[in-house]
C-alpha cells in the first residue's frame, strides 16, 4: 500500500487501488467495485433448458446462497478470459465462452458493490471438479425462484 500526507492534518494516509482509499481515521472513503463474470452454462434437458446453479459452502460469505458460477477478474484479464479460467480451475469445466447477455452493478448494504457480467456458455467438457461449492446441480429455468440466490443474481 502506498502511503501519502493529508493536506490537512498531515497525518499519513493509506491509499490502496483495490478499496480506493482510506481516510485518515481508518474509515473507507469509498468501497471497491469488485468485477465478476458470471456464467449462464445452458443445456437442453428432457423437458426443458436448465441451468448450472452452484450452491456456497457454509463456510464462506453469503453462506449456502445459490448463484451462477462467478469469476473474479485479475489484472490485466478479460471477463471471458476470468471466466474461461475460473470455470477451468474450480468446476473442471472446458468452457467456450458465448455473448454478454447482461451487465449489472449490484451494490450491498455494507457498501460493498460488484459489477456483473453475465456470459451465455453452451459448449462445454466437464472433468472431475475440486470442492470450491457445497452443491452444484442443473435446474430447470422455471424452477430458479425456488432456490435463495444471492441478490446480485437476481436479474
Amino acid at each position: 500500500m502506498k502511503q501519502k500526507t493529508s493536506k490537512f492534518d498531515g497525518k499519513p494516509q493509506r491509499r490502496s487501488r483495490r478499496e480506493g482509499g482510506t481516510a485518515s481515521n481508518g474509515q473507507n472513503s469509498q468501497r471497491s467495485v469488485r468485477m465478476v463474470a458470471a456464467a449462464m452454462i445452458l443445456r437442453s434437458g428432457e423437458s426443458a433448458d436448465e441451468v448450472l446453479i452452484c450452491q456456497r459452502k457454509s463456510d464462506q460469505p453469503m453462506a449456502l446462497k445459490w448463484s451462477s458460477p462467478v469469476a473474479k477478474l485479475e489484472i490485466g484479464e478479460s471477463a471471458e478470459e476470468a471466466l474461461r479460467r475460473e470455470l477451468n480451475e474450480e468446476l473442471g469445466i472446458e468452457a467456450e465462452i458465448g455473448q454478454l447477455v447482461a451487465r449489472i452493478r449490484h451494490n450491498y448494504r455494507n457498501g460493498g458493490a460488484v459489477d456483473l457480467q453475465f456470459f451465455v456458455v453452451r459448449a462445454l467438457q466437464e472433468r472431475s471438479r475440486t470442492a470450491s461449492s457445497k452443491q452444484m446441480q442443473w435446474s430447470n429455468l422455471a424452477s430458479l425462484p425456488e432456490f435463495d440466490f444471492l441478490a446480485a443474481d437476481l436479474v
